[in-house]
């Protein structure tokens, strides 16, 4: 301690895989690193679809750093990987297996509680080892500086440390990034609004419906016109003992069409094509929500500032390209990539030096080729210009498109499991709703099973959530629905005819007139950040250890 500071070689923000990466490999190489996590335990506040990938190309993999990883802290392998175009009740399907099986040494279904904690107790362990240790219920708020350079982090609940290295591993919504000025909140369409419903389902029902081996498990994507027409599409893992179905949209689109997420959602649940997987009981454990970095448009080039290094969705490090949705593992390997960097630097004698080799590494191991994919900055760009997508579209819904559609039937199920092309997919209604539709009008086969699900409404969702309310961590900055209405439909627990959620709009009297206003409740908030993008809001997380608890995750 020395004026009120206290100083470790390196300080990592978040015990996700990224940051749990970064520790290990830095605790690995003899570096005192303490290790600082926002929620009650690792793993409680966050949430993801639920696939981790080990990709055989990566210098790094999670079961590379954590040998017990994949017996301790994983759900189920993902053997079988499926893609169901929908319009209305008919569906076309296609085995989609060859493009996740590709430059893929596994792949596991996970829940984020129970793997981020088994992974913070590993980090713990190695981390005391070297100085350092692991401390829950801390929010860090933003970034320490002498003479403008960043030297270290400011906490909410302890005095500042200063650190040789800092690594932001605080998510999607990180503080320090924003801080920074390396990542912002200013475009919609750089980012997906996920949510997801955690289902309970025995073993050996699991094994039965979805017929896969007890060791086996299954990926169900769905697009088409079930969704209303926003840019996006669904998802349904199987885990151990239970389901993980959701839905990721573009946060532009979600925005445009004044969608509301968990309607979204209850439009795959209710589809006659889940009844076989679903059955007639559902019993839904949890309902969570989070934002996801469109990487083609996010992944920053260059994360690091001074002794700052980002790393995964803080550094926008998510790949989702059409069916491609990989996060997780693109996390772990810039963690150790960054830890990695840290220990050649101070080798070298000179750990300013950290950053730089950080950046030339994610070049140099393809990472930022798999995030920013050349396929899509030549092709996938121009689809998205205004006249070229009316015109794809156009083309698709024709007759001479229909007729190509069902000309191609045999060539289109290849073209899914292409990594080359999926790559190039332009975020436009073509990819996602368009083109699946019409294959499924073309091509697919009418769904006869009677659904009989129904989901639990906003409330007893709302309901269900563990919270421990600290101060208000979001501050409403303009109040007209001009200007932050579009939050009572995107945030994922509001909604227009719904009062009990975050976001809420009502008419009021005004000297003779009348003001459509929008007010804030930040007490059922799951913590996304949806709001700080679609409304003028001034946003940041709760205390350590307040705010939502996800139990699943």
């Amino acid at each position: 301690m020395t004026d009120g500071v206290e100083e470790y070689e390196a300080v990592v923000v978040g015990c996700g895989p990224g940051g749990a990466a970064a520790a290990a490999t830095l605790a690995r190489n003899g570096v005192e690193t303490l290790v600082l996590e926002r929620g009650v335990d690792a793993g409680s506040k966050n949430v993801s679809g639920g696939l981790i990938y080990a990709e055989e190309s990566a210098p790094y993999t999670i079961d590379g750093l954590f040998p017990d990883f994949r017996e301790e802290a994983t759900e189920r392998p993902v053997t079988e990987n499926v893609i169901h175009n929908i319009a209305g009740d008919k569906v076309k399907s296609f085995d989609i297996g060859d493009l996740h099986h590709h430059d893929t040494a596994w792949a596991d279904a996970v829940l984020r509680r129970k793997m981020d904690s088994w992974l913070a107790q590993q980090v713990h362990e190695r981390t005391r080892e070297t100085g350092g240790g692991l401390l829950t219920e801390v929010h860090v708020t933003g970034l320490l500086r002498e003479r403008g350079e960043i030297v270290g982090v400011t906490t909410e609940e302890l005095d500042p440390i200063r650190a040789d290295l800092v690594v932001a591993a605080d998510g999607v919504n990180s503080e320090l990034a924003r801080d920074a000025g390396l990542m912002d909140w200013e475009e919609p369409e750089e980012w997906f609004q996920g949510v997801k419903a955690v289902v309970d389902m025995e073993p050996e029902v699991i094994n039965d419906r979805f017929d896969v081996a007890p060791d086996d498990g299954a990926a169900h994507l769905f697009s088409g016109d079930l969704f209303d027409g926003v840019r996006g599409g669904g998802f349904l893992y199987t885990n151990e003992s239970s389901l993980s179905i959701g839905t990721v949209f573009h946060l532009d689109s979600i925005a445009e069409e004044r969608a509301e997420p968990h309607e979204l959602l209850d439009s795959l649940l209710t589809h006659p094509l889940m009844a076989q997987w679903l059955g007639d009981e559902y019993d839904e454990r949890e309902y969570s929500a989070k934002l996801v970095p469109d990487s083609k448009k996010a992944a920053h080039p260059s994360p690091h500032e001074d002794r700052l290094v980002l790393v995964g969705d803080a550094a926008g490090q998510m790949q989702a390209q059409g069916p491609i949705i990989k996060g997780m593992n693109h996390a772990v390997t810039a963690g150790a990539l960054a830890g990695e960097a840290f220990a050649d630097a101070r080798a070298r004698g000179d750990t300013s030096q950290a950053g730089e080799l950080y950046e030339k590494k994610l070049h140099d191991e393809g990472v930022m080729d798999k995030l920013r994919p050349t396929g899509y900055k030549v092709f996938g760009r121009l689809g998205e210009v205004g006249p070229v997508d009316d015109l794809s579209n156009a083309i698709a819904e024709s007759a001479v498109g229909r007729f190509g559609v069902r000309a191609a039937a045999g060539l289109l199920e290849r073209a899914y499991s292409s990594p080359r092309l999926v790559s190039m997919i332009p975020d436009t209604k073509l990819p996602y709703v368009t083109l699946p539709t019409v294959i499924a009008e073309e091509l697919g086969e009418p769904v006869t099973d009677e659904n009989t699900v129904s989901p639990p409404d906003l409330g007893d969702r709302i309901g269900g959530l563990t919270y421990d309310v600290g101060d208000p961590h979001i501050e409403l900055l303009d109040k007209s629905f001009e200007a932050s209405g579009t939050a009572v439909t995107a945030c994922p627990v509001s909604a227009e005819d719904f009062g009990g959620g975050c976001y809420r709009d009502e008419t009021v009297q005004t000297n003779g007139s009348q003001e459509r206003l929008v007010s804030l409740d930040t007490q059922p908030c799951v913590e996304c950040g949806t709001c700080a993008i679609v409304a003028d809001t001034e946003w940041e997380h709760p205390a350590g250890g307040k705010g939502v608890e996800f139990n699943q995750g």
